[in-house]
């Protein structure tokens, strides 16, 4: 990335390379055995974690935990409202996907012999959605996670010296508009960009997996390669954020 692109400012006033600001409150919810309530920029989620002795009837018997994700979005999360799905009668497709993708980003850095034969299952609910709502899913799902599994352990569902996270895991959108590679985009951004893409890594850096569209003009490797470095980079200070939650008291 060139000093030049990064001098350019967006319409909140962020370079190419910078973030939303993010924030999470880890904690939120009172009843969960790990929750977080994310915020990327003007995005919402709210994650909860709860853990159950047992699995599913698939994995009895194998020593295996199990660790997967609901997703969904808030009738009045966007401009306008939208129906449940449940009044609907039927899971969306879109709903359906993001929420394989989270049970994956989550399972690709846990252990799940060292879980044993416990369920954690991950709600992600869209509180207000400004776009990248997949994305602020995954990186609040993830201290959700480790805070149920903290409590796991102290209930001695977990061995006390089992390694149930083996990593990290984040993930931030990418996409490129008028020709510029950007990082995390807002929901004014991704209608108009080019080239959508959400890129889920892990804090050792390696890719869990990535989502990428032309949604307009084709790109080529050089404008590939740039928006994996950002994205690579912002999953990075995402991983700082985390930590940081995770280091501190909660109430």
């Amino acid at each position: 990335m060139t000093d030049a692109t990064q001098s350019i400012t967006r319409a909140d006033g962020r370079t190419t390379d910078q973030l939303r600001e993010v924030t999470i409150e880890r904690g939120w919810s009172a009843h969960a055995e790990g929750s977080a309530l994310i915020s990327f920029g003007g995005t919402k989620v709210l994650c909860t974690a709860s853990f159950t002795s047992g699995v599913p009837r698939w994995l009895t018997g194998k020593g295996k935990g199990w660790v997967t994700a609901e997703y969904s979005m808030l009738p009045r999360a966007t401009n306008s409202r939208n129906d449940r799905e449940s009044i609907k009668g039927k899971i969306g497709g879109r709903t359906h996907e993001i929420s394989r993708l989270i049970g994956r980003a989550l399972r690709a850095v846990v252990d799940t012999k060292a879980l044993g034969e416990n369920t954690i299952v991950i709600d992600c609910d869209v509180l207000q959605a400004d776009g990248g709502t997949r994305t602020a899913a995954i990186t609040g799902a993830y201290v959700a996670l480790a805070d149920a599994i903290e409590w796991g352990r102290g209930r001695r569902f977990i061995g006390q010296k089992s390694r149930v996270l083996l990593d990290s895991v984040a993930a931030v959108s990418v996409g490129i508009i008028d020709g510029e590679p950007m990082l995390d985009l807002a929901y004014v951004e991704d209608v108009r960009a080019e080239t959508d893409m959400n890129i889920v890594v892990t804090g050792r850096g390696l890719f869990v997996e990535v989502q990428g569209t032309a949604e307009g003009a084709p790109f080529d490797k050089r404008e590939l390669d740039a928006l994996l470095d950002l994205g690579v980079a912002g999953c990075a200070d995402l991983k700082a954020v985390q930590e940081a939650a995770l280091e501190a008291a909660t109430e």
